[in-house]
């Protein structure tokens, strides 16, 4: 499927929007002007300017509001990286899995681990549409990004919610082997997706050694080795962990969104005193017992909570 990005005047996109009224979809995509779907191409306007162009007619349909070039060179291309420890030279240009999570730091919500695989000819697409470190992008600019791009690149989704992650870490396994099994997971779930293809480079942002990660892997049956690096701040060096990041924080916030439905009011992100707070409204509400299916019980939160609870009734 090819993806085609122009960049247009907003009275261009007027235009489209109008020639394309028919095809016209009602589902909001956040910053958008129009997204329409023809039998086979998907067109999505931004109020950046940016049009993309997705599916078997896309470069046919550019072609009737600009000049089409493929992603790969309509485009500058990404700059390629430099060897960072054992990273090999030019892996940012190479086509590769990226592998990050989102939650480990939070007292509510799971931990979710996206894998996703970039090749070298979507780097510059993916650039067009404001990919990035997440940490860099509000939540509005989040959800934006991720649901164009869930569409581009192959990805594997992997959430440990809170029951399971209780579960398991009062069983005594520690969070890094949570992750460890859960990145390995990931990104055994992509190779599977794309096979016969083999990606030149597996980018895993890194949180343990190399050989602690190997070692809390030791009783899985499969693990990912080949072409396998490991880098901290992996989402500057390829835009695959930067996708991975965007796309499991888009997870993340959704889940945090179900559970403040749950709650009946909004749940805070992090582990301040603002999720204190939160969860003593949620003890006083719903019962000490609703936690497990909330929190990281063993964070220092959980008995911060209960002090105001009994400090609110006595």
């Amino acid at each position: 499927m090819g993806n085609i990005v122009l960049n247009l005047e907003m009275n261009k996109i007027m235009e489209m929007r109008n020639f394309y009224k028919k095809n016209i979809l009602d589902k909001n995509i956040p910053g958008s002007v129009f997204a329409a779907k023809t039998p086979a191409c998907m067109i999505t306007a931004y109020k950046s300017g940016k049009v993309l162009f997705q599916g078997n007619d896309s470069e046919k349909e550019a072609n009737r509001w600009g000049r089409a070039s493929t992603s790969a060179t309509s485009n500058k291309p990404a700059s390629s990286s430099k060897a960072k420890g054992n990273l090999p030279n030019g892996i940012g240009l190479m086509s590769a899995i990226g592998s990050d999570e989102v939650g480990t730091g939070d007292f509510f919500g799971p931990i979710t681990v996206v894998a996703a695989y970039v090749r070298k000819e979507n780097i510059p697409l993916l650039k067009e549409l404001g990919v990035r470190d997440s940490k860099d992008l509000n939540d509005d600019k989040i959800i934006a990004i991720a649901k164009v791009i869930k569409d581009i690149i192959p990805f594997s989704l992997m959430t440990l919610k809170n029951e399971k992650y209780n579960q398991v870490q009062q069983s005594g396994m520690s969070q890094g082997k949570m992750k460890a099994i859960l990145h390995n997971q990931a990104i055994l779930n992509v190779l599977d997706k794309i096979s016969p293809e083999k990606p030149e480079a597996i980018l895993i942002d890194q949180f343990v050694q190399a050989s602690t990660y190997y070692q809390h892997l030791k009783s899985q049956k499969a693990i990912a080795k080949e072409n396998v690096y490991f880098s901290t701040k992996a989402e500057g060096i390829h835009l695959a962990v930067a996708a991975a990041s965007i796309l499991a924080r888009y997870a993340f916030i959704q889940y945090i969104d179900k559970l403040s439905d749950s709650a009946g009011f909004k749940i805070p992100k992090g582990a301040g005193a603002q999720v204190d707070v939160a969860a003593a409204k949620l003890i006083m509400s719903k019962g000490r017992d609703i936690l497990p299916s909330f929190v990281k019980l063993h964070f220092a939160n959980t008995d911060k909570a209960i002090a105001l609870v009994n400090k609110k009734r006595n």
